[in-house]
């Protein structure tokens, strides 16, 4: 038997007003108008549209009586797009933000709701950038409504800002006051997502459960939150990106388990694969979610091998273990047989699903040295050294 115990010291971030289910999309006017006239829609440039649910939307917010704008978002944000839109749609007095799409899009809608009261670029306010001011809180407003099920973004306090190229960066925009207002999570959304971007952004959603729950500033707070949200993955997962990925409550499960992989890294922090995404997403174009999809079994390998020859029975390696059976719904006999199971599961994910090496995507061996260096991740399970990371890297290149 597993057996956890955490220490009772902790502080919680605020949540959102959250609405979970089927069919709460209809609400979405109603919702809004709780804020004022104006309402800023933030939307990506196909799905919505396609479904015909853009249209819905605009008609409710119009029989309201509410005056609607429209941005378009087709890729992650970038401070040229933040400021652009800040800069044209504050002249409109805009009382409400409201982003409906997937993690980019809610990333921008976010950071478009926090600088819309400044005259600032927004580049000022990002973390590890320079002359890095820190923002204070102040903000339009905000509704998240994801249509996948991966970021977590409706309910985490960052918005991620990217800047592609030598000199890039992928970092966030923080404070405690930018978790979105209101959460509206409807898994009919969902429904038609292809099946790569399923396994993509899912993954994310697992990633960062398992980085949450093995975080060495975990709570038993987070920890519950990332168990159950590790069950209903494990329940859905595989038949979201395959035989049922019209069933919305196969869906669900999956939007529950991002819901939860959000709550718990904005109270427990991220582990070595997000910390990949900063330095990796900012020079090469790769979508976020097929870089943890990569990354998680091979860092997930080096993690437990790395905890084992500190402390094998360290209690991040009885979490990595019990996740191991949540994930794989197979009993484990003690903590090593769990921890190989895990990785064993996430490795059958990664085949099955076909997860692309990172050299598809432009990176090279050259390339790792740089990455390794500027890469931090100070919520790892366990501190990694660079040739640690370097081999993470190099195993999925």
């Amino acid at each position: 038997m597993i057996t956890i115990t955490s220490p009772l010291d902790f502080t919680l971030l605020p949540l959102p007003s959250i609405y979970f289910g089927a069919g709460r999309f209809s609400r979405l006017a109603e919702l809004a108008g709780s804020f004022g006239k104006n309402i800023l829609v933030v939307t990506g440039s196909r799905a919505l549209q396609r479904s015909g649910r853009l249209t819905s939307l605009f008609d409710g917010l119009h029989r309201d009586g509410l005056h609607s704008f429209h941005l378009v978002v087709d890729r992650e944000p970038s401070p040229e797009l933040v400021d652009g839109a800040v800069s044209y749609y504050r002249e409109f007095s805009v009382d409400a933000v409201l982003a409906v799409g997937g993690g980019s899009v809610l990333d921008a809608g976010k950071a478009i709701s926090a600088m819309l009261r400044y005259d600032l670029p927004v580049e000022r306010f990002i973390e590890g950038q320079e002359g890095f001011m820190q923002h204070d809180g102040r903000k339009v407003p905000f509704i998240a409504v994801p249509t996948t099920s991966g970021t977590g973004s409706e309910v985490t306090n960052n918005a991620v800002i990217s800047r592609v190229g030598r000199n890039g960066f992928k970092r966030s925009l923080r404070h405690a006051a930018f978790v979105p207002d209101i959460a509206l999570v409807d898994p009919e959304l969902m429904v038609t997502v292809s099946p790569e971007l399923t396994a993509a952004s899912g993954m994310d959603a697992c990633t960062q459960l398992l980085e949450a729950y093995t975080s060495p500033f975990a709570t038993p707070y987070t920890d519950a939150l990332a168990c159950s949200g590790l069950e209903h993955f494990s329940r859905s997962f595989l038949s979201a990106c395959t035989v049922c990925s019209g069933d919305s409550a196969v869906r669900g499960d999956v939007a529950y388990a991002a819901l939860m992989s959000g709550i718990a890294l904005a109270n427990a922090g991220l582990g070595i694969v997000h910390g990949f995404a900063s330095s990796v997403g900012g020079l090469i174009d790769i979508p976020h979610g097929t870089l943890c999809a990569t990354l998680l079994a091979e860092a997930t390998r080096e993690n437990v091998a790395q905890l084992r020859a500190i402390d094998g029975s360290h209690p991040a390696l009885q979490k990595y273990a019990k996740a191991g059976v949540i994930l794989s719904g197979v009993a484990a006999k003690d903590v090593p047989a769990g921890c190989e199971r895990l990785v064993e599961t996430l490795e059958e994910w990664q085949e099955s699903l076909s997860f692309p090496r990172l050299r598809s995507y432009g990176l090279n061996l050259e390339d790792l040295d740089g990455i390794v260096t500027a890469t931090r991740s100070k919520s790892n399970a366990v501190v990694l050294d660079h040739a640690a990371m370097k081999r993470i890297l190099s195993k999925r290149l």
